[in-house]
């Protein structure tokens, strides 16, 4: 028997049109209605996962590309996940939900207040995905937009007063005693008083204290900058790396060196690895699937850079394909981690259409260059993984009914019957269910 690992889906087109340029969408749903949401949520429930995050990206992007994202909706329309969270929690017991959240978009106490109502509202359920985009800063006041470190620095500040605020309450002050008719305790109240480079705020928290553990904190940042805010602040922190033993264990001693340095252990972070499986039949329609992926047209190079475009808010489309890609088209705001995804191993004297046609490319399971495979083929990947002692891994993909079942209808009886997947949840929220095993 295996040892089980935790699974969580990335909504990649977030609190978007569902379904948007695939067949799928003549099933009729709304995608700006909770239904369709919703029966996605309940699948994962019934198949063991343990959470899903919501991306987000609150802007539009730069004058310059926004046509670029909205024509084909790959950066938007977007509506608020925080919004979508409750809908989520009411119809699942068990799965965690993570909206994505922009430190600049919340101020702390605000942030603080709502963020603890939705862990009580969802039974202690709630994750937040901190991200640092600062494209989206002009959105929320006229101050200078900050760089990629400053960023991670106003973050580390947010959230720093943000738990003060959460802790406010100590042990004790929430009494509850009818008989004495003594709800809290004022004396037990902490007066926070934060006064810092980018917030100023006064506490206490107008929010009861948590019964079981603060929303769990989750991280996507790949950057040395990235990976140090995750060893120091979060419970879940989401991987890309090549999946060889080597690349493995080098990311996690990274991340659990960061962990240690800033005074936590290494058992403190769940650490999932980002893959997108396509599941086939057989690896005969695998083979065929990878083969028809070696040689991309013009047009589906136009298309990969389309997205490309949208999330790294850098217009592709007018560049050369057959020039090499000048770094400098992306601005300072830019992740470091995107550009580093799209150039990969090539280099910067690469032509742009190397770059594209290497994202388009796919590859087997069975060789490890790739994720194209047979259920028991993506299993045995998954084995593999947690003998070099991962966590688990990051599904991805839109939240179509069509989408989940796609990927998961046979892959989660695969997994259960090798013990990879968990049958059952425990009581306790989501910080329970991550530390489960």
């Amino acid at each position: 028997m295996s040892r089980p690992q935790h699974f969580g889906w990335f909504l990649a087109r977030g609190f978007g049109p569902q379904g948007w340029g695939y067949p799928s969408l003549d099933w009729d749903y709304d995608w700006t209605r909770p239904e369709i949401y919703q029966e996605a949520a309940r699948t994962l429930e019934q198949a063991g996962f343990d959470l899903v995050i919501i991306e987000d990206a609150p802007s539009l992007g730069s004058p310059e590309t926004l046509d670029l994202r909205v024509r084909h909706a790959f950066g938007g329309p977007k509506h608020d996940p925080l919004l979508l969270a409750p809908y989520l929690f009411q119809a699942t017991r068990h799965l965690g939900v993570v909206p994505t959240v922009n430190p600049a978009a919340y101020l702390p106490y605000t942030a603080a207040r709502q963020f603890a109502t939705l862990q009580h509202l969802s039974a202690h359920r709630l994750g937040l995905n901190v991200v640092t985009d600062t494209g989206s800063a002009r959105h929320f006041s006229a101050a200078e937009q900050l760089g990629h470190d400053a960023a991670y620095d106003r973050a580390e500040e947010w959230l720093a007063g943000i738990r003060a605020l959460w802790r406010s309450w100590d042990d004790g002050a929430l009494v509850q005693d009818r008989e004495t008719d003594v709800f809290a305790d004022g004396s037990r109240l902490r007066p926070v008083r934060h006064r810092g480079e980018h917030f100023a705020f006064d506490g206490p928290l107008n929010a009861v204290p948590f019964t079981d553990g603060e929303p769990a904190i989750i991280s996507p940042g790949g950057s040395g900058r990235g990976l140090g805010f995750a060893g120091a602040n979060s419970d879940v922190q989401l991987a890309l790396a090549p999946l060889d033993e080597a690349s493995v264990r080098a990311y996690r001693a990274k991340i659990h060196d960061a962990a240690i340095a800033a005074g936590r252990s290494a058992a403190d972070i769940t650490i999932l690895f980002a893959i997108q499986p396509v599941i086939t039949s057989s690896p005969e329609e695998a083979d065929r699937i990878v083969a028809a992926s070696a040689h991309p047209d013009d047009a589906a190079l136009v298309q990969i850079a389309r997205k490309q475009s949208s999330d790294l808010e850098t217009d592709l489309t007018t560049l050369d394909l057959d020039r090499p890609l000048d770094l400098s088209v992306f601005g300072e705001h830019v992740s470091r981690g995107s550009i580093q995804r799209l150039i990969g191993d090539r280099g910067e004297d690469a032509p742009l259409r190397a770059h594209l046609t290497a994202l388009a490319r796919t590859g087997r399971i069975t060789d490890r260059s790739g994720f194209v495979g047979t259920a028991d083929e993506f299993a045995d990947l998954i084995e593999e993984l947690g003998d070099w002692g991962n966590d688990g891994v990051l599904l991805w993909g839109d939240f179509h009914p069509v989408t989940l079942h796609r990927t998961l209808g046979e892959l989660v009886p695969v997994l259960r019957r090798r013990g990879i997947l968990r049958r059952e949840y425990v009581e306790g929220g989501l910080q329970a269910n991550l530390r489960a095993f």
